[in-house]
């Protein structure tokens, strides 16, 4: 289905917008023109780790909590990946997929900086994962397989917290446009709007002296779990 009302009618965004919309009125404004199927997509997209259904599903899977190194907030996060990987909708599993090896990857460079144990911060099973998990080389032997992994290594390099998220929802920000670039009017640019708009309301709210520390204190929790001791 096409939305070519719709986007005309949403003001553009770039990645210096001040944006017209508060998020419950943009949220509402497309849930208002989405069909059922595109809905639910985009319900899928909103989906957070610390939802209802993610903590039932995470209820059901007992075993994955007994035998899995992964504190709590990294299992919801795996079954979220998950859920999102399976939706009938290829834009909502290629969006999912990406962040998962971005997020990987990040904290695997992480854990090599810090001595942490990769094998307790990388989510997920696959192809990717495996190699992070073991792997010595610089790129873990990703450059033949993700195309991406030089641009979020570089990410990595950015000592600024701060200016290092910044990066990387530029980086995201850019997948969108590229998987938008021959679209037009349809679902999946709705969505990267959508997204690409969370991204800047999210900015809106984080100054960089905010955003500093609260980066900051996510690597000091990291420093002070149990689960990351140094291996």
């Amino acid at each position: 289905m096409l939305y070519h009302c719709l986007l005309v009618g949403l003001q553009d965004l770039s990645l210096d917008t001040k944006q017209r919309l508060t998020p419950e009125q943009l949220e509402t404004e497309i849930r208002e023109n989405l069909s059922g199927s595109d809905l639910k997509a985009l319900d899928m997209l909103c989906m957070k780790p610390t939802d209802e259904h993610i903590t039932k599903l995470l209820s059901r899977n007992e075993d994955l909590q007994a035998e899995s190194p992964l504190r709590e907030e990294d299992l919801r996060a795996q079954l979220l990946y998950e859920e999102g990987m399976r939706s009938p909708n290829a834009f909502v599993r290629e969006w999912f997929a990406f962040n998962l090896n971005l997020n990987n990857i990040l904290a695997a460079v992480i854990c090599r900086k810090h001595g942490f144990d990769i094998r307790k911060a990388i989510v997920g099973e696959g192809e990717v994962q495996d190699a992070l998990r073991s792997s010595n080389q610089k790129d873990f032997g990703l450059s033949a397989t993700l195309p991406e992994i030089d641009d979020i290594l570089r990410l990595s390099d950015v000592e600024d917290l701060y200016e290092r998220e910044k990066k990387t929802d530029a980086l995201r920000w850019a997948w969108l446009e590229e998987k938008t670039l021959f679209s037009y009017f349809e679902a999946e640019n709705v969505f990267a709007y959508w997204l690409q708009a969370q991204m800047l309301f999210r900015w809106d709210i984080l100054n960089k002296e905010e955003g500093a520390r609260i980066f900051r204190e996510l690597i000091a929790d990291m420093k002070r779990d149990i689960k990351f001791n140094k291996s």
